[in-house]
């Protein structure tokens, strides 16, 4: 029996969780330690997920109103103010399909609710194609609201929300 446990990102989990980020790109864009610890403060809601006391993955959720210059972050609190915006979710390869993304979500859904947030908001690459990650978000409740070029005409994302 595995125990899956999430908390708040904290100063020590920023390497282990740089390097999980790093290496899923390009479904996520790079940070690096450095970006990822300038990141996390922004973040109203900032999660580690643990397995069995090891790093499986992590969520980063902004509200509207945040400092942090991302495009589709931008076109979000332009378009859905009222929403809870997942900027990334990021699970280890070995930890895929094993419940792991869904609790992060679930703690996202939860935290929408106290918020009395609208939705909860995310974007899903298109070019580059990252089929697995739509068909996890459609299976959670997202449906495509609209989609954006971004990075200069070079990246195509589906902007999804999902009522709360």
């Amino acid at each position: 029996m595995r125990d899956l446990s999430l908390r708040t990102i904290t100063d020590d989990d920023v390497a282990a969780l740089a390097a999980i980020n790093d290496g899923a790109v390009p479904a996520v864009n790079a940070l690096g330690v450095d970006g990822l610890a300038a990141h996390v403060p922004s973040c109203d809601l900032a999660l580690v997920a643990e397995v069995d006391g090891e790093v499986a993955g992590f969520l980063l959720a902004l509200t509207p109103g945040a400092d942090y210059a991302s495009e589709n972050y931008r076109w979000v609190s332009q378009n859905r103010p009222g929403s809870l915006y997942v900027d990334r979710i990021v699970v280890a390869p070995d930890h895929h399909g094993t419940g792991v993304g869904r609790s992060l979500y679930e703690a996202v859904f939860d935290r929408a609710l106290a918020l009395n947030a609208t939705a909860v908001t995310c974007e899903v690459n298109l070019d580059p194609p990252n089929p697995q990650s739509l068909a996890f978000h459609g299976r959670l409740g997202f449906e495509q609201i609209d989609d954006l070029w971004t990075k200069g005409g070079t990246t195509r994302v589906a902007m999804m929300a999902r009522p709360v």
